[in-house]
């Protein structure tokens, strides 16, 4: 039987209580025989991909490269996936370098395909593929008991990622747009509404930037390179999604002190 990770409250609380058993909880979900199967045969069959079309070949390869990147979805569209692997990361005219999703341009670096030979061959990447499949797939197993604590756990990595990149302000809000779950994210924290994705695009990064300085005091991505204001936004977003699913038993005085204190 997989081991089903513990989640006893929602909101702030949850989350403290996942932080301090998160690595307990980890572990014991990377026992489960099911993610063991996944991780050897990864390790044992990696090494003989030499090509895109090797890799889309082999669902159980598939599996864990895309998993390790949160494109679990995709594993039914290999042609897709074949061309992104195939148009590699070195031409900045490529498939992946053009999408705003930037998942798609760290999963064909990863395995680069365009480089000889191809990073497959390294002697570490199979342990490198197979910590991030672990750790993707518990975000998930933690997705199915509280939806907003996996989007909580993504949050850091997913965020510094985009806060590293070498873009504009513009482009870092554009790579938070493109990630599903960080959107998710900002949108909660800075509440907006689910009728906000239907305004042209330029008019959503207006929007966000704005709602950002109102909320944080700074309207770019780059604030959260900061520690502090990385926890201030998980925080607010734990906060607020506890008050939107209706579990915080709250009154509308202490909803309101609780928002106060969540961004302080």
């Amino acid at each position: 039987m997989s081991f089903q990770p513990v989640i006893p409250f929602g909101g702030t609380a949850g989350w403290a209580f996942l932080e301090r058993t998160r690595e307990a909880q980890q572990a014991a979900f990377d026992r489960s025989p099911a993610i063991q199967r996944d991780v050897e045969y990864f390790a044992e069959n990696i090494g003989k991909v030499q090509t895109a079309e090797d890799l889309v070949g082999d669902y159980r390869l598939m599996k864990v490269a895309l998993g390790a990147f949160g494109l679990d979805d995709d594993l039914p569209n290999k042609a897709y996936i074949r061309k992104v692997l195939e148009e590699g990361s070195l031409n900045p005219d490529s498939f992946a370098n053009r999408m705003v999703d930037k998942r798609y341009l760290a999963l064909t670096e990863a395995f680069g395909f365009d480089l000889e030979p191809p990073n497959t061959q390294l002697s570490d990447f199979a342990d490198s593929m197979t910590g991030r499949y672990m750790t993707r797939q518990f975000e998930i197993a933690v997705g199915e008991q509280n939806a907003s604590m996996r989007l909580a756990l993504s949050l850091e990595r997913d965020l510094s990622e985009i806060v590293a990149s070498d873009t504009s302000g513009n482009g870092r809000w554009f790579s938070v747009m493109g990630n599903e779950p960080l959107r998710r994210v900002f949108e909660t924290a800075l509440g907006l509404p689910s009728s906000f994705a239907a305004l042209d695009i330029d008019r959503q990064v207006e929007e966000f930037r704005d709602k950002a300085r109102a909320v944080f005091g700074d309207g770019e991505i780059s604030q959260f390179a900061e520690p502090d204001r990385l926890e201030e936004l998980n925080r607010l977003f734990l906060v607020r999604s506890q008050i939107a699913e209706g579990q915080s038993g709250m009154s509308s005085g202490t909803i309101a002190l609780t928002l106060l204190q969540s961004i302080r």
